[in-house]
């Protein structure tokens, strides 16, 4: 199977708040973007398309204009908890840089841990690997869920996740059609 995940958009949201499960909806380019991942995803046959419900998904999704779209509550991005919708400025420092140190076993106050996050993202992968083998699989979902799958795909410990980035708009690739799965493009 191959796995195309593709990141949301970019947000209607102020730089600097901590949204994670929030229900933020998608910025004034979004016509702009999803030409581009459009144009991304052109020569692709896909199989099938899986989303996270949360509307910067969701309508991403839908607008790329695909058939059966499957949306699960696994694909969804870090829940943050009391942080949720607040500046990370705002969040006492002392709090953050604890959390910073040890975020794949520490949750942030009523949040949920980056292994939590991990598993249920490895546990989607599991079913869908095994319900679409040998198929291209394209999921529209998440900064941080992208991450945590490919740390997984690569067997790389959670807390070097934060040592690449993942674009709005962008396409990764991961290949789990051998023995060995691979990383065949990020950011693209």
């Amino acid at each position: 199977m191959k796995l195309t995940l593709v990141r949301h958009t970019s947000l209607q949201i102020a730089e600097g708040i901590c949204y994670g499960q929030s229900d933020v909806d998608v910025s004034i380019n979004f016509a702009t973007e999803l030409s581009q991942v459009r144009q991304k995803l052109m020569h692709e046959k896909i199989d099938a398309v899986y989303a996270s419900p949360l509307q910067r998904c969701s309508k991403l999704a839908h607008a790329l204009g695909f058939d059966g779209i499957l949306h699960d509550e696994r694909l969804k991005e870090l829940h943050f908890g009391d942080w949720e919708m607040q500046s990370w400025n705002d969040i006492p420092r002392e709090l953050f840089d604890v959390w910073a140190q040890n975020y794949a076993e520490m949750a942030p106050p009523n949040g949920e841990t980056f292994a939590a996050l991990q598993q249920r993202g490895v546990q989607f992968l599991e079913e869908v690997s095994a319900r679409h083998a040998g198929q291209h699989v394209l999921v529209v979902t998440h900064g941080g869920m992208i991450r945590a799958l490919i740390a997984h795909t690569i067997n790389m410990q959670l807390k070097g996740l934060f040592r690449f980035h993942v674009d709005y708009a962008s396409l990764t690739r991961l290949d789990f059609s051998s023995s060995i799965p691979n990383i065949e493009f990020v950011n693209r």
